[in-house]
């Protein structure tokens, strides 16, 4: 809702169907302008019918549950475990606020890893550590062949 303000602030609506009492939030403009506002992304003629609004979100909730559940199995058993977890946050994100913060708490925390990852200081260090891990492997390897040689499970020779 534009109230004529400078753009640092912005009226956010408590639910979708009251869209003129809203609670007032401070955003930067860079943030204004990357990140959608709260609330629930279902189709307006859903939101008309409070009823069917209800029932959109039990069946949300259950399919980010069964994707969050996959997510967890899956970090005990093949899979890509993690991604599977944040793929049924976001889609809880599309419905329930909690979720678009934690969304949001989680990109902002991974970015600013990166972010530190990208320093020099840090790359050198992880490059320096790397090598020195890589080595070890390839000594005690060496070591390992020289004692025991390489041990075919067939026979070549027959």
């Amino acid at each position: 809702m534009n109230t004529g303000s400078n753009g640092t602030e912005v009226a956010m609506a408590i639910d979708g169907d009251r869209s003129a009492e809203g609670e007032r939030v401070t955003v930067d403009k860079d943030e204004q302008e990357t990140e959608r506002p709260l609330g629930s992304r279902a189709p307006a003629y859903i939101k008309a019918r409070k009823t069917l609004h209800l029932s959109w979100q039990v069946g949300v909730f259950v399919v980010g549950l069964a994707v969050v559940s996959a997510g967890v199995a899956m970090l005990v058993l093949p899979g890509p475990g993690w991604v599977v977890i944040f793929g049924g946050m976001a889609i809880w994100a599309t419905e329930f606020v909690w979720a678009q913060l934690v969304l949001r708490w989680t990109k902002r925390k991974v970015s600013e890893a990166a972010q530190r990852a990208l320093d020099p200081r840090v790359r050198r260090r992880n490059i320096i550590l790397t090598t020195i891990g890589v080595v070890i492997c390839a000594v005690l390897a060496g070591i390992y062949l020289w004692k025991f040689g390489i041990t075919l499970p067939w026979k070549i020779e027959s």
